[in-house]
């Protein structure tokens, strides 16, 4: 007999965690000097209206900056449990009366994660005896119950994450290299593991200056990962990615794509800052 096929769950829903949409778009200038002023205020207050975090369409985090350089004037960062949801906010936007005048200049989809690297409670306790800590110890057990605490709200950070409203902003892809000489995919998962640790140890130095967010887009968009990166000071960025530069997971496996720095703008001031809207 042949086995009879199965009903499998459908969903756009991932089992764990949201999807993600960073969007760039350039106003077309000489298109927008075509528009009248009628159009020009229904334009504002579509624009305004489509990308507030607040209304009651918007998805579960949105938020807009002004890109500097001549890459974008603006980048849109949004995620959702429902990628539709994501794709109708693209959509309306293009459909607005400003719709026209806008010139898609970069996208990444990818999805939120909990990282492989990130230590369960057991691999953490192992990393603290190998530092030599007596797992008997209070030392020891205090470390583990403290990380155990840490570890569950860390984890919903990264998967359904609340957007940082530090000012500066930094988007970038990134690979990992799969050259013969220095094959990613090739190491045994307790060296990439340990690459790793020293990686976020590097990072950790920044704490409270700099946070960020990785997401997973294998399979859903031409690079890996896409890393979004929120300072308190846009000098930090440079410092963080220096610094970074020089662990080997970086050194020697990493390959960057375009970076797109940027600062948190509401929508509304997005128009005016690039005299769209004249104020």
């Amino acid at each position: 007999m042949r086995p009879q096929p199965q009903e499998v769950e459908t969903s756009l829903t991932p089992t764990e965690g949201w999807h993600c949409q960073h969007w760039f778009y350039t106003f077309d200038r000489s298109r927008i000097a075509s528009f009248s002023p009628e159009k020009i205020a229904q334009g504002q207050a579509a624009f305004t209206q489509i990308l507030d975090p607040q209304a009651e369409h918007a998805p579960a985090q949105l938020q807009t900056s002004i890109i500097m350089g001549h890459k974008a004037d603006f980048g849109i960062m949004a995620l959702d449990p429902d990628p539709l949801k994501l794709n109708l906010l693209q959509q309306k936007l293009l459909a607005s009366p400003l719709g026209p005048a806008l010139i898609p200049s970069y996208s990444f989809t990818s999805l939120t994660e909990v990282s492989e690297y990130v230590p369960t409670v057991e691999r953490f306790g192992e990393r603290l005896q190998k530092e030599g800590l007596d797992p008997e110890g209070e030392e020891y057990k205090t470390k583990v119950s403290g990380y155990s605490r840490r570890l569950e709200a860390m984890n919903k950070q990264r998967l359904t994450p609340k957007l940082s409203d530090w000012p500066a902003t930094c988007f970038y892809p990134m690979n990992k290299w799969r050259d013969p000489a220095a094959n990613w995919y090739a190491l045994p998962f307790s060296v990439r593991d340990s690459l790793m640790s020293e990686h976020g140890r590097t990072g950790m130095t920044f704490a409270g200056k700099v946070t960020q967010l990785v997401t997973v887009s294998f399979g859903m968009d031409d690079w890996e990962w896409g890393v979004t990166l929120w300072a308190t000071n846009p000098g930090y960025l440079a410092n963080i990615v220096y610094k970074m530069r020089f662990d080997e997971a970086s050194a020697k496996y990493a390959e960057f794509g375009p970076f797109y720095v940027s600062y948190i703008t509401p929508a509304d001031e997005i128009l005016s800052h690039c005299q769209i809207v004249k104020t």
